[in-house]
């Protein structure tokens, strides 16, 4: 894992061997929260974490 340190309007680029660029913009922070900004591809899937968990649980009972 790598682990940056943003200040609040900077920025981290992620982009993959194709040119595709997703954006991380911290928005704010207030206290123990942060504000970010996603810019991504229309065809690529963001979800928080806890979201994203449950969607996999939901598939995977779905084969069940």
């Amino acid at each position: 894992m790598l682990v940056l340190t943003r200040k609040e309007n900077e920025a981290i680029v992620i982009r993959d061997q194709f040119g595709a660029e997703i954006r991380l913009s911290v928005k704010a922070i207030s206290g123990n929260k942060v504000r970010l900004g996603i810019e991504a591809p229309s065809d690529v899937r963001i979800l928080r974490e806890e979201v994203a968990q449950m969607s996999e649980l939901s598939a995977e009972s779905a084969c069940l």
